[in-house]
């Protein structure tokens, strides 16, 4: 397995016919990803390890098709997007990551709305089980679409995400944050398109929610102390160790999210974001390198945090070792968790700011 090419993995995923054929090249190719990001972690490994996902649950979910169509159900009815939340939609997957999903379909005129529905129940069923074969542990916080709350139709999702912006509680930002980073992994793009073009309009018309979604977007803080010191977990088998998701990759992940949403920028990928920040001149680009950075560095520490096989699925807690805070890797995460600090005080300047020139207008 150390000697295929990419080309020859995604081929080996396509041509699988069993979910269990895919799990054993899941594994294999865990190990030897493994290897790698431990010796040389660099930006196109995180996106080989992205590509080699996204194949995974496409050639999972055109399994549960033909699963459904050999049982008698036919073809899809509609139009339909499976699509990807979190990091999965961030296209910034670690090699653990778990599951959080959704599927939007179309509307018919043909088929009677249970029809409709009962496919997808079906369908979606057949897909997590494939998922789950393949070591993807399911969303902690049921955002998946075996939730009915996540499989809708496309005016079942607009109706919810204008019912969540009109009323923008804690939960409902949450939620609307969430579908910020959704990403079409397989099936209509147009969907997705619809759903998030009637996201951005939304904010663009009515600046004032900015406020709720700034609120939530900066409830994660950055874990360095006022005297420059690592904020390390005090307790359990982390003891000592540093919580890299939440320390430092959500609330920088968060930060740009707004800024883009605040821009009607659509893609999904944090890295992509900044970027397209920078070339509509959003953001400083002096600003944009730095944070490019501190997000390459959050990345790579991210994708070394240990990880362990719970009931056969890939899991983590996130969270670096004691023993993996070396002096370099001390000094390089103060750096970045610098830079997260200057990014979540520029973040809330500029939505205020945002806020205040539009009542001018």
């Amino acid at each position: 397995m150390k000697h295929l090419s990419m080309e020859q993995i995604l081929e080996r995923i396509y041509l699988s016919e069993q979910f269990d054929e895919m799990r054993i090249t899941r594994d294999q190719v865990h190990e030897m990803f493994r290897e790698h990001l431990l010796f040389s972690h660099t930006p196109e490994l995180g996106r080989k390890v992205n590509a080699i996902h996204d194949a995974f649950i496409q050639r999972t979910i055109e399994l549960a098709e033909h699963m459904l169509e050999d049982e008698g159900y036919g073809k899809p009815p509609v139009p339909y997007a499976f699509i990807l939340f979190g990091s999965g939609g961030r296209s910034e997957q670690t090699l653990w990551s778990d599951q959080d999903n959704g599927l939007i379909y179309g509307e018919s005129a043909e088929h009677l709305e249970e029809y409709v529905e009962a496919y997808f129940i079906k369908l979606v069923d057949c897909i997590l089980q494939g998922l789950d074969a393949l070591g993807y542990p399911p969303c902690e916080g049921n955002v998946i679409s075996s939730n009915k709350q996540w499989r809708k139709p496309i005016t079942g999702y607009t109706g919810m995400m204008l019912g969540w912006l009109q009323e923008p509680d804690w939960e409902n930002v949450r939620y609307l944050l969430i579908m910020a980073d959704m990403r079409c992994i397989y099936g209509s793009q147009d969907l997705v398109d619809q759903l998030k073009g009637a996201f951005l309009t939304y904010v663009q018309e009515h600046p004032g929610i900015l406020n709720q979604l700034l609120s939530n977007t900066l409830h994660h803080k950055i874990s360095l102390g006022i005297f420059g010191q690592l904020i390390t977990e005090r307790y359990g088998e982390d003891a000592g160790g540093f919580d890299i998701k939440y320390g430092a990759y959500i609330p920088i992940v968060n930060g740009i999210r707004l800024l883009a949403i605040q821009a009607g920028i659509t893609h999904s990928s944090t890295s992509q974001r900044i970027k397209l920040l920078k070339e509509g001149a959003f953001i400083p680009e002096q600003q944009a390198n730095e944070w490019l950075q501190a997000f390459g560095v959050a990345l790579r520490l991210r994708d070394l945090t240990p990880f362990q096989l719970e009931n056969e699925m890939y899991t983590t807690r996130g969270k670096l070792g004691a023993d993996q805070l070396t002096k370099e890797v001390k000094h390089e995460l103060k750096q970045c968790l610098r830079s997260g600090i200057e990014l979540q005080k520029y973040v809330k300047r500029s939505i205020v700011s945002h806020i205040e020139e539009k009542k001018v207008r």
